[in-house]
């Protein structure tokens, strides 16, 4: 495993008592101070959306996906840009449109006139950080263009299949207000989203800091990302995501998880439930989430805090419930009130 680099600009704690004398406990410190020093530089592009700066690293040192939901001008492209400046690794972008065409995600074979061969053209998706910006406004054909590299890490062309690069992330934006010239996700997509993520408008002393910053930006309506500083790189995140994995986690709460899951297959008000990769997505979701508080082990608290960007877009609520204006958050969260954690 990868050691975690030391950095003399990165904030250290200050604890009263001695550091830990077990190696294993000192990587986990490192790690989480690391991790911590990640979510304050994004804080500092990013103004207003802590809790969505905080589910998108739970996502990265989880090794998984997420989209990105919210109406325009809240600052989803800014956040993945953030991200792609503070990570060394390489990042892409896509901007999803209806013209867009499978081969211009994955690659495609060119025939060179010198060799009189083919040749293949590798496509955005070979890649660290992935950002597929607006990705409901292509069709299905172009969005399954993801399927496979999205589960398997790697793209089928003209027979080969071609591995990408680790870590591996794709951050997806969609508009969740407009339907024009939009196409649905199909499910086999959104389950490959780790999180679904919702971004709300800021509380009002956070949008006058923003307003604030912005007009004093020469670059119109834009923050700047340029600023920030480069913390890690794709090793790093590799030997985080390797942390994070091999946190403690009790039997109890891996219990938990696995029920919190089931449930949402017979809950009422539910039409369909969440599948085995939800229970997968909480364990992995809760043992990141651990390590970015700086905990030793895994708490039922950090199943409770991803559960609802793990499961709302695994689910369906029932048409009944629909008409009477009810939300799936509001359903997940009457199941996460009643469905009993363990005391550890």
């Amino acid at each position: 495993m990868s050691e975690i680099p030391e950095n003399d600009n990165l904030p250290v704690q200050e604890t009263p008592s001695a550091a830990p004398s077990n190696p294993q406990a000192q990587q986990r410190q490192r790690a989480s101070q690391l991790a911590q020093a990640l979510r304050a530089e994004l804080r500092k592009a990013v103004i207003g959306q802590s809790a969505v700066i905080d589910d998108v690293l739970t996502a990265l040192l989880a090794g998984g996906h997420v989209l990105v939901e919210g109406v325009p001008g809240l600052g989803k492209t800014l956040l993945v840009r953030a991200l792609a400046r503070c990570f060394g690794g390489e990042f892409a972008r896509i901007q999803f449109t209806p013209d867009l065409m499978p081969s211009d995600v994955t690659g495609h074979a060119v025939y060179d006139m010198q060799s009189e061969q083919f040749k293949l053209r590798k496509g955005p998706v070979f890649t660290n950080l992935l950002l597929a910006d607006e990705i409901n406004r292509a069709p299905a054909k172009t969005q399954a263009a993801l399927l496979e590299v999205m589960q398997e890490r790697q793209v089928t062309l003209e027979g080969r299949a071609l591995p990408v690069q680790l870590p591996f992330m794709v951050l997806a934006t969609m508009n969740p207000i407009e339907q024009e010239g939009t196409y649905p996700l199909p499910e086999a997509e959104l389950d490959r989203f780790m999180l679904k993520l919702r971004m709300d408008y800021p509380q009002q002393d956070e949008e006058l800091n923003m307003v604030r910053q912005v007009t004093r930006s020469a670059k119109a309506d834009m923050l700047e990302v340029s600023p920030l500083r480069t913390l890690l790189q794709a090793k790093d995140v590799l030997a985080l995501q390797k942390i994070a994995s091999d946190l403690p986690l009790d039997d109890q709460v891996l219990d938990y998880a696995v029920r919190l899951a089931r449930a949402t297959r017979s809950w009422p008000g539910l039409a369909m439930g969440a599948g085995p990769r939800a229970s997968i997505a909480l364990v992995r979701g809760a043992r990141a989430r651990a390590l970015l508080r700086g905990g030793d082990f895994v708490l039922p608290d950090d199943i409770k805090s991803c559960a609802l960007a793990v499961l709302r877009h695994r689910v369906r609520l029932a048409p009944e419930l629909d008409i009477e204006g009810l939300s799936v958050d509001q359903v997940l969260q009457q199941l996460l009130d009643q469905v009993p954690a363990p005391r550890l």
